[in-house]
């Protein structure tokens, strides 16, 4: 059947969608949620339908942004509408429901089907609880990865070596992307870092750079930038590097499981042609990976599926029981960074870490003594250099100071009750403060800590102070520190850390950072 196009303005999170009257969708044979092939000047798609009795007349179809863009529509372009049959991806996700394992293309049946919007959330939902309940070997996790490269581009450096680095995730305030990059690339070695922004956090790396520079850069713009300078900080869903996994990611966290962990990460790096790759596996109370036990099995399998996908890939187990640095929030951790570039502060454990990582790629690389490498390329002003050349190649003001910052004007001080020492931090908590204060959404809103675990402290000292940029989400921020103790602190030899009079209301943590 053909039908006029009306353009609603609606985006769906990358799914084809349109919208059919009731007496049409009859006519064609399609319920809701089922699918159609939309078609014009020989360019089809198929699309997930939504029906109305109402909004949409008889003989329209409206059509959702990225159908739009997909064929090329205009307002009042007359197209092809006729049912689509069943994606055969959906027998294959019956198949690992009952425990069976897919091959290769069959998980790249399922992946096309995903970035192509063939399939609708229930049923990738059901795709991704599958792999959670039956598990995926490592050979399956390599169809995974290698499916979701395919499906997406590809940067082209041309490079006999390509450096990356990645976390896992779940520490708050981890800005040692922000180091390491310009630290290797100051040393001649390529890395073009493709980074997320906050699910769950109170930052991502792209939330951060992008307080400095501008991030949301195209995927030819990117390789030009690291032709001329060596690296980059981007973020990653501007590029369309392995889509299907931006996708999946969303699925996991609304499900709260996280069975694609191994793929989502090595895809990405396979897309933008790494050939060495050092993971960061934070370990410890808050993180993902409670014991160095389970870090060390995580490791394992990084190392082996890199080394199928061609990639030499080596892991760094850190400490992941309090945050990194002294502050959480995009603003206020590019400042951080930029001050530690800058030789203004001394940040221990962040040096630390940003320095045994990057000296972990020069290594790799054939640099003897990595760790000192990098430390004296911080201490010589060269990873500053570096970083100023990135900012102005992403459009960024390459002169930008510590007092160009803007950071919110509310400000809430949390000072200890007792003295002591700093016994423990509750990281969940923390993020969830900074995150009511308005972080990521709101640059200049976050945490900056004073005190850290073993630290002295005495009674009125400063622990924290949270910033805003809105009244009502310091207000926010008030309700919750009634309620909540994000940082403990007490003598060493204490054992009580706190009392339940009743049955809680237990909050599950659950961090998913790409």
């Amino acid at each position: 059947m053909r039908f006029r196009v009306d353009i609603l303005g609606i985006e769906s999170g990358g799914k084809p969608i349109v919208f059919l009257n009731k007496h049409d969708a009859d006519e064609i044979g399609v319920t809701a949620s089922g699918r159609v092939r939309i078609g014009l000047n020989k360019k089809e798609i198929t699309a997930i339908v939504n029906i109305s009795t109402t909004s949409v007349n008889a003989g329209i179809v409206g059509v959702n942004e990225e159908v739009k863009k997909k064929l090329i529509l205009r307002q009042n372009s007359v197209v092809d509408v006729d049912i689509a049959t069943f994606p055969k991806s959906l027998q294959f996700i019956h198949h690992k429901l009952m425990g069976k394992r897919l091959l290769y293309n069959e998980i790249l049946e399922i992946v096309k089907d995903v970035v192509e919007g063939n399939l609708n959330e229930g049923e990738i939902a059901a795709f991704v609880t599958a792999l959670n309940m039956q598990g995926l070997d490592l050979d399956e996790a390599l169809s995974l990865s290698s499916s979701m490269v395919v499906t997406g581009k590809r940067l082209n450096l041309r490079k006999k070596i390509i450096a990356d680095k990645h976390s896992i995730g779940g520490v708050p305030g981890d800005k040692t992307t922000l180091l390491v990059v310009p630290i290797v690339a100051a040393a001649g070695v390529t890395i073009p870092k493709a980074s997320s922004r906050a699910i769950t956090s109170a930052a991502g790396t792209a939330d951060r750079a992008e307080a400095i520079m501008p991030v949301n850069l195209g995927i030819e713009e990117m390789e030009s930038i690291v032709k001329k300078c060596n690296g980059c900080i981007v973020w990653g869903g501007s590029l369309e590097l392995a889509p299907a996994d931006d996708i999946f990611v969303k699925t996991e966290y609304s499900l709260y499981i996280d069975p694609l962990l191994l793929p989502s990460i090595m895809s990405k790096k396979k897309a933008v042609g790494a050939t060495h790759l050092v993971i960061d596996i934070p370990t410890g109370r808050g993180a993902k990976m409670k014991t160095i036990n389970e870090a060390d099995l995580l490791a394992k399998d990084l190392i082996e599926l890199g080394r199928k996908l061609g990639i030499h890939t080596q892991c760094v187990v850190t400490h992941g029981e309090m945050p990194v640095g002294y502050t959480l929030g995009a603003s206020l951790e590019a400042r951080e960074a930029l001050s530690v570039l800058m030789n203004k502060v001394n940040v221990p454990d962040l040096v630390d870490k940003a320095c045994h990582l990057a000296g972990s790629i020069f290594e790799m690389v054939g640099k003897d003594n990595g760790y000192h490498f990098a430390r004296e390329i911080l201490r010589t002003g060269k990873a500053e250099k570096k970083m100023r050349e990135i900012i102005s190649l992403q459009g960024g003001n390459p002169r930008i100071g510590l007092d160009d910052f803007q950071i919110g004007g509310e400000v809430k001080e949390v000072r200890s009750k007792k003295s002591g020492l700093v016994l423990w931090m509750d990281n969940n908590l923390l993020v969830e403060i900074a995150r009511a204060a308005g972080s990521p959404k709101d640059k200049g809103a976050g945490i900056v800590l004073y005190k850290k675990q073993d630290d002295k402290v005495r009674t009125g000292d400063l622990l924290f102070t949270v910033y805003a940029e809105k009244s009502r989400k310091l207000s926010r921020v008030e309700d919750l520190l009634s309620e909540v103790e994000p940082i403990g602190v007490g003598e060493r030899r204490e054992m009580f850390i706190h009392k339940i009079k009743e049955s809680p209301v237990v909050k599950r943590a659950f961090v998913i950072d790409r």
